[in-house]
């Protein structure tokens, strides 16, 4: 039976692109494949008859070949064959699978040379205060570093002796493996993707080509940076591999607790004591704030837990166009360590309190009526 014509086969003209040519075949390879129809010879015999079409027009010489002759261009035998340079199905699926198969870590680079790795990024822990928060900190911090051996110029390879290329690979810093019905590509496990390896590695850096020292950044706090947030150091993070760009570092900011205020997104809260007598009089309070001091006045009859709101207080987040709100919350202090004095006054105006009625305490008053009723 003579074979069907290999554009006709993927439903393509004559002058279709590369890119057309693999995006019909990975169509057909994902309709016919044998593991999704099981049961079907027709599936089956429709798969490799695509996967022919795609290996010969995959390939620049073929395809110019079988344009040129037909099928009698072109070796019969080829058809199948996946060889290489014949862009067999993982090299048209390569750019879905490239990510899950021989291309983990970020690796990048052509089939004809090592993989590119980009180096890791890094985390730093800096522990500020809420002031230096609030208001923006120039600090430096130390970090762990990479730099090029001194002993051996960076290739790894001791004084005297030059790297080799990799028989494994080839120097091609990958191997082409089967799982199954998939031949991907895998970083070497011999030369870890770099293509070379050294016979006789370097004393001062055990063959890694560099050293790790530690080095010295300037690091901007900006005003109003909160806990948790980042700061990225572009280009401080691990070095690459076979000279890939290094990762970045990043500075995770950590508040420490204030030992008078507690900070929600841009407002601050805070307790402010006041006595019994400042509570039942009410006057003037003065308050500290991140920002020097302010003062506000509280009324008569003041309660515990009363909330007073002084606006503008808080702190300006990096990314907010006003400074948030100061919160404090008054606590009325109870009286400790009484003189046989203070006690006789406090006795005198307990007797006063309860002649007075409930108009001196009305949150008394309403409590004992609801216990009344309950025991009812």
């Amino acid at each position: 039976m003579a074979k069907r014509d290999f554009y006709e086969i993927l439903g393509l003209a004559k002058n279709s692109s590369n890119e057309e040519i693999k995006k019909a075949y990975r169509k057909l390879a994902m309709k016919h494949h044998p593991d999704r129809n099981p049961d079907s010879k027709g599936a089956e015999d429709k798969f490799k008859e695509a996967k022919e079409a795609y290996e010969m027009l995959s390939d620049p010489q073929k395809r110019d070949a079988y344009d040129r002759y037909g099928h009698a261009g072109v070796d019969p035998n080829m058809g199948g064959g996946g060889g290489a340079g014949g862009g067999g199905f993982a090299d048209a699926f390569g750019d879905i699978f490239g990510d899950i198969f021989g291309q983990a870590g970020g690796g990048r680079g052509g089939r004809g040379g090592p993989q590119v790795y980009r180096g890791a990024d890094l985390r730093y822990n800096l522990e500020i205060t809420l002031e230096q928060a609030a208001h923006g900190y120039d600090t430096t911090i130390r970090v762990p570093s990479w730099d090029s051996c001194d002993t051996c110029d960076g290739s790894g390879a001791k004084p005297g002796t030059a790297p080799v290329t990799c028989t494994t690979c080839g120097g091609h810093g990958q191997v082409r493996m089967q799982q199954g019905f998939f031949s991907v590509l895998q970083t070497c496990p011999k030369c870890h993707g770099s293509g070379k390896i050294n016979p006789s590695p370097c004393n001062a850096c055990s063959g890694a080509g560099k050293i790790k020292r530690n080095k010295t950044l300037e690091v901007k706090i900006p005003s109003g940076i909160d806990d948790g947030m980042r700061i990225r150091s572009s280009g401080n993070g691990e070095p690459g591999m076979n000279g890939g760009p290094p990762g970045d570092l990043y500075v995770e900011i950590r508040i420490k607790q204030h030992a008078m205020f507690q900070r929600e997104g841009d407002d601050l809260h805070c307790e402010i004591p006041i006595s019994f007598a400042k509570a039942a009089l009410g006057g003037e309070i003065e308050v500290p704030t991140l920002s020097g001091k302010a003062s506000f006045t509280i009324p008569e009859g003041t309660q515990s837990g009363k909330t007073f709101r002084l606006r503008s207080k808080g702190i300006k987040g990096v990314r907010s166009g006003y400074a948030g709100d100061l919160f404090c919350h008054v606590v009325v202090e109870t009286p400790v360590t009484l003189t046989e004095r203070q006690k006789e006054l406090l006795r005198e105006f307990e007797e006063l309190t309860i002649e007075g009625g409930s108009k001196h305490s009305p949150q008394t008053k309403s409590w004992k009526d609801k216990v009344k009723e309950f025991f009812e």
